[in-house]
């Protein structure tokens, strides 16, 4: 079905590149004319169209490794294996290991990139496999009491009406917690009205944002979960198969995936007449060739048909015209592993868990300079302020400077919405969004201007390039704020006039969002902006 990125996966897995004669052939077995071939190869950041030094260190560029000195580290490490042609250093966009900044990728491992020796062994002994560690316990007994319980939630679900599922996660009020927050029970019940058959569940897990990866740590601890969420939403919506969009990156993920699938087989919780019903539903695990712009459904539809990450226009959206032009729910690893809590514990037990009023609960990615990055699951109504003593405060008692609390495409604030709430509206309001549920929080003596400009630069380099208000005027902005030319009155004018058209013309979010976070900075500390 999905032979292309598939098979050209496998054809740089065992040649190392993609060759112009691999691709030929490739071209001939697949039926396919070579210009298709050639199109995906060049689009996307994982395939190699010239062979690689035997060990390449791919090095984040962005911003949680930005403020963690990730270019110094690069510089220094550069200097270490001068004259080493057999190393190549080359810098790439977010690896999703923000809590562990500056990161460094050498195959399948993430490795500090500040401690060199650690990189000059993994170069000179490198090993097949990424570093595993053990599970963590997020404390939600409530919802699988012991291993025996999991896929209960399930076997529930098939003995009621499919409505009844769908419109407890309405009365929830869950919403996708992906970065849109569309209604979760809204969009279940617009594929399950659909009357075209087949239909597709797809978990969205390429969280690619820069302050993104808490997905990460709920596939590699909470996998059932997530897998059960799938099924349950299979079964509402009528459909019989589902996949799981992962990024390239998450390689000790994708192992927890592939073991949680094997025993949900073994259940009897996936396959054919689940449970003894006469649902049937299995799930395969799609590894996505790389691109923050795969994180845009209809995007990575395309990929998974095998074509360039070009988001479409819209209407039709995914639910009624989605994979293979099929109706398609599509939402993210979080919102389905809430999604099988709230159908196992009740509207109640979800309403129970917010604070100050908020229903339900939120993993939150947090970075920057906190003393203790990580993922932390947190009542909706927690404040910002709350958030961040749970990570231990600010590294070295450092004064806080400014928050991005929904990952680098956010608006920041100044450090006196510390008592904001985390909700979707209480952060509209103060001015930014809740976003990927990604909080980075930036010391004093950080340049905040290099911040607004790395971000910037981000969307730049990720931009599809399919619509030009996205990709000229993301050019533009960066040379705009590399120019050296400071921020003055002119520059501010035009970088606000690009960015109301990208917002107005952009086919997707990333164009609309790009320079957000940039005119935040701009306008919430004017004081650190030079204009000469």
């Amino acid at each position: 079905m999905f032979s292309i990125v598939h098979e050209l996966t496998l054809l740089q897995e065992r040649e190392g590149w993609l060759s112009e004669a691999a691709l030929r052939e490739l071209a001939r077995r697949l039926n396919v004319p070579l210009h298709r071939l050639e199109s995906v190869t060049t689009f996307y950041p994982h395939f190699r169209r010239k062979p690689a030094a035997r060990t390449e260190v791919a090095v984040c560029r962005d911003l949680a490794c930005a403020l963690a000195e990730g270019g110094a580290s690069a510089a220094r490490l550069r200097g270490v294996l001068a004259g080493r042609d057999d190393v190549e250093v080359c810098e790439v966009s977010c690896l999703g290991r923000c809590d562990g900044a500056p990161a460094a990728a050498i195959g399948p491992r993430v490795l500090r990139l500040d401690r060199t020796d650690e990189i000059l062994e993994a170069i000179d002994h490198p090993q097949t496999r990424a570093d595993e560690r053990a599970p963590r316990d997020w404390g939600l007994a409530e919802i699988y009491s012991s291993a025996q319980d999991r896929y209960g939630t399930l076997r529930s679900a098939l003995k009621r009406e499919r409505s009844a599922s769908i419109g407890a996660l309405e009365d929830a009020g869950l919403r996708g917690m992906g970065g849109a927050g569309f209604p979760t029970g809204r969009k279940w019940a617009l594929v399950a009205g659909e009357a075209a058959l087949p239909k597709y569940v797809i978990c969205n897990a390429d969280e690619s944002e820069p302050g993104s990866f808490k997905d990460r740590e709920i596939l590699r601890d909470l996998p059932h979960l997530v897998l059960e969420g799938m099924a349950l939403a299979g079964h509402c919506v009528g459909a019989e198969r589902g996949f799981v969009f992962i990024r390239h990156e998450y390689a000790p993920e994708r192992r927890a995936l592939e073991v949680a699938l094997a025993e949900a087989r073994a259940r009897g919780a996936l396959g054919a007449g689940i449970f003894g019903s006469d649902f049937d539903f299995d799930i395969d695990i799609f590894v996505s060739p790389g691109g923050y712009i795969l994180g845009e459904e209809s995007a990575l539809l395309e990929c998974m048909e095998g074509r360039r990450g070009e988001p479409r226009n819209k209407p039709p959206f995914p639910g009624t015209v989605g994979l293979f032009g099929q109706p398609t729910l599509i939402n993210n690893v979080e919102t389905f592993a809430h999604a099988t809590g709230i159908l196992g514990r009740g509207v109640e037990w979800w309403r129970s868990l917010g604070k100050r009023g908020f229903a339900g609960h939120k993993f939150i990615s947090v970075s920057g300079h906190v003393a203790e990055p990580g993922v932390a699951l947190v009542p909706f109504g927690t404040t910002l302020g709350e958030l961040l003593e749970r990570c231990g405060g600010m590294r070295g008692g450092r004064p806080l400077a400014a928050i991005a609390p929904g990952g680098a495409s956010s608006n920041f604030l100044p450090p006196d919405c510390l008592d904001v709430p985390i909700d979707f509206k209480t952060l509209a309001d103060a001015g930014s969004m809740l976003g990927s549920g990604a909080a980075v929080f930036i010391a004093e003596g950080h340049d905040l201007i290099e911040v607004g400009c790395n971000v910037t630069r981000f969307f730049r380099n990720e931009s599809c390039g399919k619509c030009v208000p996205c990709r000229v005027g993301s050019e533009k902005a960066v040379k705009l704020l590399e120019s050296g030319a400071g921020v003055g009155e002119e520059t501010r004018a035009l970088l606000q006039e690009l960015n109301a058209t990208m917002l107005r013309t952009s086919i997707c979010g990333l164009g609309q969002v790009a320079l957000g976070p940039l005119l935040s900075i701009l306008a919430n500390f004017p004081e650190r902006v030079r204009r000469d």
